[in-house]
């Protein structure tokens, strides 16, 4: 029960990643305010994440600065106050910078850049009032490497770890902790999309499996258990880190 008396803030909440995240704060007692786009999704995690009293979800695009200002505020209201963030909310474009139309780059930077930046300086009021809290950014391997066919992607998360890092430095002196993790290839409902949209899915799952050193994809619930580590006073020595969570991805 690590995060008992804390309220967390998960983008994203719907599927994969931010799904998983949710459903372990809430294990480990924190009360949870759930955001996504997809209102069906969003509100089929709620009904798991926890008993009613204890979980709060909110439809939101987080590319738009009233949706997100208006989550906070509603977290406060419900919780009265913010302890962790958890910038999730994210997705990937396939296409080299050629290959990639401008509203395209657009939509993407949005959501997985300007939606950190969004998310994040809406909470920061409330976690200086209360004496500090912790930012944890979804980054991913690519914020280090290559891949092919994914440059709006590669680029936003690039920003994304440079944006933890730059506040980070900004707001360590306020008891604001500011961290990311970086998965690598996770088993998602995203990741089940491609494969199954691919001309040989079999060989294309096989090619994802084999870019870890252990030979597999990772799960969302392997993601999540990072996220909580981060997210918790056991990691009270972590500033500016970026985890990587890739299952040997990027030391080879």
């Amino acid at each position: 029960m690590r995060l008992v008396g804390k309220v967390a803030i998960v983008t994203g909440a719907a599927r994969g990643i931010g799904r998983a995240t949710a459903l372990r704060f809430s294990a480990e007692g924190a009360r949870v305010v759930l955001a996504d786009r997809d209102r069906e999704a969003l509100a089929a995690t709620a009904a798991t994440a926890g008993p009613a009293e204890a979980v709060l979800a909110r439809p939101c695009d987080v590319a738009r600065a009233a949706e997100v200002e208006a989550l906070v505020a509603a977290a406060v209201d419900r919780f009265g106050r913010i302890d962790i963030l958890v910038n999730n909310a994210g997705y990937g474009h396939r296409g080299t910078v050629e290959q990639t139309s401008e509203a395209e780059w657009d939509a993407l930077m949005a959501t997985n850049v300007k939606g950190v930046f969004l998310c994040s300086r809406a909470v920061l009021p409330a976690m200086r009032r209360q004496g500090g809290g912790t930012i944890v950014n979804v980054a991913s391997t690519v914020s280090f490497i290559g891949i092919p066919e994914r440059a709006a992607y590669v680029a936003s998360k690039g920003a994304v770890a440079a944006l933890t890092r730059a506040m980070a430095v900004d707001h360590a002196k306020e008891g604001i902790r500011v961290v990311a993790v970086a998965p690598g290839t996770v088993a998602t409902d995203y990741y089940d999309r491609v494969v199954a949209g691919s001309p040989d899915p079999d060989g294309l799952r096989r090619m994802l499996a084999a870019r870890q050193l252990i030979g597999r994809a990772g799960t969302p619930e392997e993601i999540a258990n990072a996220i909580l580590f981060l997210a918790s006073d056991e990691a009270s020595f972590c500033v500016g880190t970026i985890l990587l969570v890739d299952g040997g991805m990027v030391v080879q």
